[in-house]
This record gives structure tokens, sequence and C-alpha cells, in this order.
């Protein structure tokens, strides 16, 4: 018979002392809400709004999305890349039943619901991530740290998207695989993922890495291998079938998908708990690597690959490396027998502080950062041409306005064409190339309304079509409404509107920028390009003000801003 490999688990400690009876229970139940309040942040991603009105169009319609319903240029647009069509296809279906749930709960409970849910799903993410901890070492401290870890990361995906349901049935999959029972769940978790997110097929590798495992050993794990066979195959019960990994593929000739932040490749300097914790674990697993488990080397290798892709992905990382760490790093340092009431402080002082600040528990929705006024403009005097918005605005215009209204273009990101003439309309561009103008563009694609924001928040340029429709010599658009959120143009005012003077843009972009600077002082960027602005026009006066407003706030190095400064003091 031949001899089985020998493989070298961690070794389990026993459960802390310092940290049973009641004293353990309040540490756990301070942590647990310590986590909701970090994951309870108000609903700030403009994405929610298209998937909110998708759920529910699903509801009452009795169907998929398909074609387009939301917006007024799918059907024009021609495909820019092999693929494209088929791309489409899975973007308007891959997630119908999260959306389903995402509008049933908004039902149900509206904004506090929907913050609620996604702060439950992200404690139960991180929790999961520290009971397989617990399961490994055996050692409550030791789960708590795994906990709170995952936690310094998942914090960056406080938002309410599908993918919330990959993060929590991926970390279910581990543990149900690091328990080995019930294995029968896997197959219904994985039809159900499927229809929920595309990232089911994460769920493939790390059930591939376990049944790799058990062969290499030469386990005879039946009940394993013929639940993760089911588990595989029922991913297939979904609108796309395995469809998936073809469309991943073909992302990558999207010249759109490669301009989107959370699909831009992650910094590892300067540290952040993501690149800390990658590091750690990767400089863990190989000073261990006689003890590490084929599966865990597996599953290692393959998140970090993925992490270190694409920014979205560096949950995978919160998920697996905090684990790997607490299994085998040795924990041979006694505990303090005060440790238990330093960590029942700490909680509680995080607690404290989150709640004072005002950034925990905020059980509503984040309308500072939408065109609410804009929506309720457009719906008061029934404005149904043929409309242009900024990317950012389509999402919640599709929750507000749709019937009566469509977009022109949106986060679902359907149409390359489209983009790269948004493009060319949002930063004004003139002909050049055989390319028409941002100007002939309206006119070809017939646009009667322009409801618009000024900035590009996280990198700070100014959409160059709203100062250029502030200059009181354009007479062909009228500036019909205005507030610190949105501006709207029409060729025609309508009925009983009073255009507005059209240099009250540039007032409103220093309306605009200061309110996101109130709610977001990390993005100051856009205060640099108000300077430049009122610089090529000659007010110099604004121009200091606030070049002088973004030198105040936290920024990289900016030689150029600082000899702007020093000029605009200069003049007079």
């Amino acid at each position: 018979m031949p001899k089985r490999a020998r493989v070298a688990p961690p070794v389990a400690q026993p459960l802390a002392p310092a940290l049973s009876g009641r004293l353990g229970w309040l540490i756990v139940a301070l942590c647990g809400i310590l986590l909701l309040g970090l994951f309870s942040r108000e609903i700030y991603d403009s994405d929610f709004w298209w998937h909110l009105r998708t759920g529910q169009y699903i509801v009452e319609k009795h169907s998929l999305p398909v074609p387009d319903p939301f917006a007024w240029t799918t059907a024009k647009a021609h495909d820019a890349y092999p693929g494209e069509a088929r791309t489409r296809q899975f973007n308007l279906t891959h997630e119908w039943l999260a959306q389903v749930i995402f509008y049933a709960v908004w039902r149900a409970g509206g904004s506090a619901g929907i913050v609620a849910a996604r702060a439950i799903a992200l404690t139960a993410f991180c929790a999961l991530a520290g009971l397989i901890a617990w399961r490994r070492r055996g050692n409550v401290l030791a789960a708590l740290a795994v906990t709170l870890a995952s936690a310094s990361v998942a914090q960056t995906f406080a938002l309410d998207r599908p993918y919330q349901f990959t993060w929590l049935l991926l970390a279910a999959t581990m543990v149900i695989l690091e328990f080995r029972c019930p294995l029968w769940l896997l197959p219904p978790l994985f039809v159900i993922w499927a229809n929920c997110h595309s990232g089911y097929f994460l769920g493939w590798v790390v059930i591939g890495a376990w049944c790799a495992e058990s062969i290499v050993l030469r386990r005879h794990e039946t009940a394993l291998w013929f639940a993760s066979g089911l588990a595989v195959l029922g991913s297939a019960l979904n609108p796309n079938g395995f469809q998936v990994l073809r469309t991943l593929l073909d992302y990558q000739h999207s010249y759109l998908t490669s301009l989107l932040l959370e699909w831009a490749r992650p910094s590892l300097w300067p540290p952040s708990p993501f690149s800390v914790l990658l590091v750690a674990a990767a400089g863990v697993l190989v000073w261990a690597r006689r003890r590490v488990r084929i599966a865990d080397w597996l599953i290692f290798t393959a998140f970090a690959a993925a992490a270190l892709t694409a920014q979205r992905n560096t949950a995978l990382v919160a998920l697996v490396a905090p684990i790997l760490i607490a299994a085998y790093l040795p924990w041979k340092i006694p505990v303090p027998a005060a440790t238990p009431y330093a960590l029942t402080a700490l909680l509680a002082a995080g607690l404290g502080v989150g709640i004072v600040r005002g950034s925990f528990f905020q059980w509503h929705a984040a309308l500072w950062k939408v065109p609410q006024g804009a929506a309720d403009f457009l719906a008061l005097h029934n404005v149904t041409q043929p409309m242009f918005n900024t990317y950012e605005y389509g999402g919640y215009l599709i929750w507000r306005l749709w019937p009566g209204q469509r977009t022109f273009i949106d986060g679902r990101a359907l149409s390359e064409s489209v983009f790269q003439d948004y493009i060319r309309i949002l930063y004004n561009h003139d002909a050049s190339d055989g390319m028409p103008s941002g100007e002939d563009l309206l006119d070809r694609y017939g646009i009667q309304v322009i409801v618009m924001n000024t900035f590009e928040y996280s990198t700070g340029p100014v959409y160059l079509l709203a100062p250029a429709l502030a200059d009181p010599a354009q007479t062909t658009w009228k500036l019909v409404y205005n507030d610190p959120q949105a501006l709207v143009f029409m060729r025609t005012a309508p009925a009983g509107v009073q255009p507005l003077n059209s240099l009250d843009v540039l007032t409103h972009m220093e309306d605009e920028c200061g309110l996101h600077m109130e709610h977001e002082p990390e993005y100051a960027r856009c205060a640099r390009s108000l300077g430049q602005v009122f610089a090529k026009i000659g007010d110099f006066p604004r121009a200091r003000k606030w070049v002088g407003i973004y030198l105040q706030h936290p920024h990289a190095p900016d030689p150029e801003a600082d000899q702007a400064y020093q000029r605009f003091l200069e003049v007079r």
C-alpha cells in the first residue's frame, strides 16, 4: 500500500482562559457592534440606484431587462470590439437575483433596511473569517484579531452592490469546507450565488483547491468530490450558463473597463491594510512552508494574483490573509491578564468615536451626492426629450425618472461607442482626425436636455462642457436649473421657466466643489481645477482662493500648484 503524504496542520491551542465567561461574551458583542457601525455608512454608491430600479423592473415585469429599457442610446450603439454584444447581454442579466433582493429589502425597510442588510452581510463576512481562524487555532483572541484585520480591508467595500453576495457566499463556502459539513449545502448555495453575482467562479477556486489537496494526499473523500461537482454544475443554472469566464476575457478588450478605478491595479505603497496583510501572509507562508496545506497555497496564490490585478478584488485578501497569518504564525507570546480589559476598552472607544463623529449607523442615503433637485425639476415640467447626463448621475436618474425619461449613459457601462462619444461631449472636444466635436455630437444625437455635475472627484478634472456653456456668447443652451448638486440646460426652456444667467455656472462650480469637500475632504483636487478655470478667465482673486483651499488640504507634493499660488498672490 502506498504511503500517504504527511500534512502538518497548525496545532490547535486551548481557549484562552482570559477571554472566557461574561467578559468574553462582552468582547465578542462589542466587536460585532463595532463592525456593524463601521459598515453602516450612508448609501453612497451611484450604481445602487440602477440596481434598485432593475430589481423593481424584474419584479413588476416578470422578465429580465433585455433589451435595455433604461438608456435610450443602447439600441443605437454599434459594437466597438468583438464580443461586446455578448458582454452587454451578460451585464444586463447576471445579477438579477441580487437586484430583486435589493428591491425587496428597500420595499420592506427603505434606506435603513439597505444599510442594515449591507452592514450585517459585511460583519458576517469578517466573522466567518474569524470562525475559520478559531477552527484552526482554537483561540478566541486569534479569531477576534482575524475578524478585525479582515474588517480593516473590507470597510472599503461598504457599498450596496451585488458583489456583497460574492464576499459573503465565498466566506460561507470556506467555512463549509473547513468544518466539512454540511457539504450538501454547497450545490444550492452555488445556484443562488450564480444568479446574484458573476463572482461565483471564485467558489470554484476554493472547492477546486480542497479537492486537489484531497487527491494529492490520496484521501477518499467521496462526499467532498460529489458535492463539489454538483456545485460546479449547479452554477450553470443562471441566465448565462458558464459564460462568465468568456466575459472576463471580453472585458480585456474594453477601453471603458480600463478606465474604471475599481479595475485599476491596487497600490502596494504607501502601506495600507491590504498591502500589509498581503505581504505578511506571503511571508508567513514562506516561513512555514513545510507545514502549509496544499489548499492554502492554491487559494492564497489565486486570490493574491486576482487582488493584484484589480482594486475590486482586494476583498479576497481581506478574507484569506488574516486566516493564514493566524494559522501559521506561532502564537507563543503569553497573554497578559489585563488584555481582555484593554481590548474591551479599545473596542468601546472605537465604537464611541464612530458614533460621536457620525460615521456609524447612518441609516440614510447620501442625497447630497445625487441630482435630487434636478430630477424634481424634470419631473415637474414633464421633460421627456432626449437627455445627456453625466455617468455618475445616470443611476439615480434611472431610479427617479424612468419610464418617462431615459439616460444617455450610466454605471452599467453597456456601450463602448456611446462612452467614447460621451467623453467627447463632456470635455467639449473640438473636431479632429475625422472625429466630430462635442457640439456636433449633441446635434447628431438630437439631445435637448443636459443634466450634469462639473468635476471628476477622484482625480479632479473639470468637465469642460460646463464652462463652455457658461460662455454668454453661446445662445443655443439655456441654464434652467441650478443647485449645488447639478445643472440643467435645455435648448428650449419649459413653459413658465425663466432661463438663468449662464455665468451662474461658475458659482455653481464653487458650490459643488465646496459641498463635496465638506463631505469628502480627501478629494480636494476640484479646488485645484477651479483655480485653473478662474485663472484662465482672468479672475485671479477666485483663482487664488481655490488654489489656497486645495493647498490647505492633504495632498501629494505639487510644486506646480505652489508656484501658481505664489503668482496669484502677486497679481492685484
